[in-house]
């Protein structure tokens, strides 16, 4: 019996300490400026990414192909995205903070569509020559 609860004790450490890293990343990267073409591509008229834009943000990456093969499809963000959405519309007293993380999420999908849009264009001026 101690053994499984020792167990069951380090396995949620171990996802509380992945979770914590992946929300530092996520922070870091989402920091970075988002790319004009992500804006015209998403079709955000605004000059900041907000909660809002997440889905218009991700929607663009489904269309956008992906030349080096599998498409990152954003699973695990969409996934802390609506769970963040229903804990801030559940619990009022989370609701700022549930805005900042959402914020933080489209800000993060927007840089990574971003390089994925840049990459494309990349490889596909090097197959023209130019």
């Amino acid at each position: 019996m101690t053994a499984v609860i020792l167990f069951c004790v380090s396995v949620a450490a171990l996802c509380f300490t992945g979770l914590s890293h992946w929300r530092k990343r996520m922070r870091r990267v989402s920091a970075l400026p988002v790319s004009d073409l992500v804006r015209v591509a998403a079709r955000i008229t605004a000059t900041t990414v907000g909660s809002h834009d997440f889905k218009a943000i991700v929607g663009t990456n489904d269309l956008v192909p992906d030349l080096r093969g599998s498409s990152g499809n954003f699973r695990a963000l969409r996934a802390y995205y609506e769970l963040i959405e229903k804990l801030g519309r559940w619990i009022p007293s989370l609701a700022k903070w549930s805005e900042a993380e959402m914020t933080c999420c489209s800000c993060y999908a927007a840089v990574l569509v971003g390089q994925h849009l840049e990459r494309n264009q990349s490889s596909a001026a090097k197959m023209r020559g130019t």
